[in-house]
C-alpha cells in the first residue's frame, strides 16, 4: 500500500533542492577561506614563536641553577672542590654514586651534546684543587657554567651564566659568555 504524498512545501523544497544536485563552493568561496586562515596564521604564528622563547629561557635558566646546585652539593659531599665537567655531575653507568660520577642532575644535561629545550649547556672549571681524596678527576675552585640559544631569536634571545657565588646572569643579545668576569659583568637574572 502506498501512502499518498501530502503537499507540504517544506518538504517539496527539500526534494527539489536534492534533485537539482548540489552545487558546492565557488572558487571565490574557498579562496575567502584560504585568507581568512592565512591572516590567522600570520597574528598567531609570532605569539606562538615568542611563547616557545619564553618557555624555553625559563628552562634554561632553571637548568643554569640546576647545575649550579648541583656544583655546590658536588664539592659539599666529596670535598673534592666543584666538578670538572657536566659528565662528573651524571648519573654513573651502573651502581653506586661516586665522586666521579655523582648522579645530581639529569642525563639530559650530562651527556654531549648538553642541549635541552633549545640551548646547549657548557660548564668549564677553573684552578685545580691539588690532591682530592679519593676521585680520579681532580675539582677545582671554581666554575662557569653556561647556556646559549641553539638558534638564536628562534630558540631564545637571551644567553644565561653562572659561578661559584651562585648567581645567574643573563646576556640579551644571545652570545656566548667566555669567562666568570664577563659573566659577573652581566645583569642578574631576578
Amino acid at each position: 500500500m502506498r501512502v499518498p504524498k501530502k503537499n507540504n512545501p517544506a518538504i517539496s523544497a527539500l526534494e527539489n533542492r536534492l534533485t537539482l544536485g548540489s552545487r558546492g563552493f565557488s572558487l571565490i568561496e574557498l579562496l575567502i577561506v584560504v585568507a581568512i586562515i592565512l591572516i590567522i596564521a600570520a597574528i598567531a604564528i609570532p605569539n606562538l614563536i615568542r611563547a616557545r622563547i619564553a618557555a624555553n629561557e625559563a628552562a634554561a635558566g632553571t637548568s643554569v641553577r640546576t647545575i649550579t646546585t648541583a656544583a655546590v652539593i658536588y664539592s659539599t659531599t666529596y670535598a673534592n672542590g666543584y666538578p670538572s665537567d657536566l659528565t662528573v655531575l651524571g648519573p654513573p653507568p651502573g651502581g653506586q654514586a661516586t665522586c666521579d660520577q655523582a648522579d645530581l642532575i639529569d642525563p639530559i644535561l650530562t651527556i654531549a651534546p648538553f642541549q635541552k629545550s633549545g640551548y646547549t649547556y657548557s660548564y668549564a672549571g677553573s684552578t685545580p684543587v691539588p690532591g682530592a681524596g679519593g676521585c680520579t678527576t681532580p675539582g677545582f675552585n671554581a666554575y662557569l657554567v653556561t647556556a646559549t640559544p641553539i638558534v638564536p631569536n628562534l630558540t631564545g634571545t637571551r644567553s644565561f651564566c653562572s659561578d661559584e657565588p651562585g648567581v645567574i646572569h643573563f646576556n640579551t643579545d644571545g652570545s656566548v659568555i667566555s669567562s666568570e668576569g664577563a659573566c659577573i659583568a652581566l645583569p642578574t637574572l631576578q
